[in-house]
C-alpha cells in the first residue's frame, strides 16, 4: 500500500476520535496547554495525555516547551493538522499582534496581516524596544515583505471588537488574564538571521491559513 496513502489514514483515524477532533479543532486558531485544553473540553488530565500522545504520533500535533517557563508546554497543530482542518469564521473590528518587545514577530505578523486581509490590523509590545531589529528588516525584505515605517510601540487597550493574538510566550502569560489567541512562535533575536527568517515564514503560514476567515463587522 501506497506510504502516503497510510500516512492520511493514519490523520483521518486520529481526528476520528470526537475528544481528539475537538482537542484538534481548539489549536486551529490558537496554541493552548493540556491543562488548558482540559478544563475547556472537561476531559481528565490522564485521558487528555493520551489523546495527545495519539494526535502526536499521527503528526497532526507537535509539542513546544514555552520560552518563557520551561515546565509549559503548548500544543500547536502541524502543517498536515491545519490542511486536515477549516477554521471558523471570526468577526472582529481588527488584529492586534503583541510580543514582548514589538521589534520582530509582532511586526512581521502586522505587515502580513495588511498585506493579506481587509481587516485592520496593528501591533504593540507589552516592553516596547527602542527600534525594529535590523535583522527582521532584513529577514522582511528578502521575503518581500516591507516593514517601512515600522516603530515598536506600546500595546494599547483596544475595542472589545478586537482579535488579539500573542505571538510570544512571555506576553502570552503577561496576558493571561485577557481573552486572546496564542502563537508560539521561537524569539529570533540574538540569534542569526536564519532565525528571523524562520519566525517570519512561521508566522506566514498562520496568517495564511486564518485571515480568510476573519471578516470585520462591516463585511
Amino acid at each position: 500500500m501506497d506510504s502516503e496513502l497510510k500516512r492520511r489514514a493514519k490523520v483521518h483515524s486520529a481526528l476520528g476520535d470526537p475528544i481528539r477532533l475537538a482537542v484538534a479543532e481548539a489549536l486551529m486558531m490558537s496554541d493552548r496547554t493540556p491543562v488548558s485544553l482540559s478544563a475547556q473540553l472537561g476531559v481528565p488530565s490522564n485521558l487528555m495525555a493520551h489523546h495527545t500522545g495519539i494526535l502526536v504520533d499521527a503528526g497532526v500535533v507537535r509539542r513546544s516547551p514555552s520560552e518563557a517557563d520551561r515546565r509549559r508546554m503548548y500544543l500547536q497543530l502541524t502543517d498536515t493538522g491545519r490542511r486536515a482542518l477549516q477554521p471558523a469564521a471570526v468577526t472582529a473590528h481588527k488584529v492586534v499582534f503583541v510580543c514582548t518587545h514589538n521589534s520582530a514577530r509582532s511586526q512581521f505578523a502586522e505587515a502580513l496581516w495588511r498585506d493579506r486581509s481587509d481587516v485592520p490590523a496593528e501591533s504593540g509590545g507589552t516592553h516596547p524596544a527602542d527600534r525594529v531589529n535590523p535583522l527582521a528588516r532584513r529577514a522582511a525584505r528578502r521575503r518581500g515583505l516591507s516593514l517601512r515605517g515600522a516603530v515598536p510601540k506600546p500595546l494599547r487597550s483596544g475595542p472589545s471588537e478586537a482579535l488579539l493574538v500573542t505571538v510570544c510566550d512571555s506576553a502570552d502569560e503577561e496576558l493571561a488574564n485577557t481573552p486572546h489567541l496564542h502563537w508560539s512562535i521561537p524569539d529570533p533575536v540574538g540569534r542569526p538571521e536564519s532565525a528571523f527568517l524562520e519566525a517570519l515564514d512561521a508566522i506566514t503560514d498562520r496568517v495564511d491559513h486564518i485571515s480568510p476567515t476573519v471578516t470585520s463587522e462591516e463585511s
